[in-house]
């Protein structure tokens, strides 16, 4: 008799949880790198899954008005598609930034380096966050640099301009700018000190970004993602969601 294909699934994927739990036991210095798929299960949707941003219509691509030059030129087109679809809020921490937060709480992990823009690792209690693409919790204005929070733009009208009467830049980093280079360094110094790195909800399609995975030298690269079977170079790979993955790690 033959187990069926839900079965060897099942403990499959059980040996490979026992396998990461193991791993993570025996580390002190865990890295995690993530990205848009982290918060999903939060209700933020993603880039470039089926239903994510990029597969979704609107009058320009979301590539395009997610441009620098789209920001200058088009400000209050900016806006409308920026309030509409990458503020969220009202989300909260899933199970996957709150594991991770309990992880350095208990002296396990020693940063998260993310790609993600919503703060939902900070929400959750993670102290360490690199945030490589910026924060919606961040804003200047883009005349005289004056810092502005969050509320400066959720209760503007139009184009949030600055007391200056400058327009306000959200703090994120929109297509033809440059990542934060001390940032970048920042994570590549975490990444290359860490005894172990946890790549979690990332297609590891965005560059500069993805690189910093090759900063790694360890023998504790783990991949989690559901859209990935493989992954060049991976000490573990485990084809499910960050949250219910983490979900079952056990932090003593």
């Amino acid at each position: 008799m033959t187990a069926s294909n839900s079965q060897l699934g099942s403990k499959n994927e059980g040996e490979s949880i026992a396998r990461l739990q193991a791993m993570i036991d025996e580390s002190n210095s865990i890295v995690f790198f993530g990205g848009a798929g982290v918060s999903t299960e939060s209700g933020i949707p993603d880039f470039r899954s089926v239903d994510g941003l990029y597969n979704q219509k609107y009058k320009n691509p979301p590539e395009e008005m997610l441009s620098f030059h789209f920001f200058l030129q088009h400000p209050e087109e900016f806006y409308d598609f920026y309030r509409d679809k990458m503020l969220y809020l009202d989300a909260q921490p899933n199970r996957a930034h709150q594991k991770l937060a309990e992880l350095e709480k208990a002296g396990k992990l020693t940063g998260v380096v993310t790609q993600n823009i919503d703060g939902l690792h900070q929400k959750a209690g993670s102290m360490n966050v690199l945030e490589l693409h910026g924060s919606v919790y961040r804003n200047r204005c883009n005349r005289c640099r004056k810092a502005y929070d969050i509320q400066s733009i959720v209760q503007s009208q139009g184009v949030p301009r600055c007391s200056c009467g400058g327009v306000i830049k959200p703090e994120v980093v929109l297509y033809e700018e440059t990542l934060d280079l001390n940032v970048m360094e920042a994570a590549k110094e975490l990444i290359r000190k860490a005894d172990m790195l946890i790549v979690g909800g990332t297609s590891l399609a965005v560059y500069p970004a993805a690189f910093l995975v090759t900063e790694y030298l360890g023998k504790k690269l783990v991949v989690i993602n559901r859209a990935i079977q493989s992954f060049q170079g991976a000490n573990l790979v485990i084809s499910n969601s960050i949250g219910e993955v983490l979900d079952q790690i056990t932090v003593s």
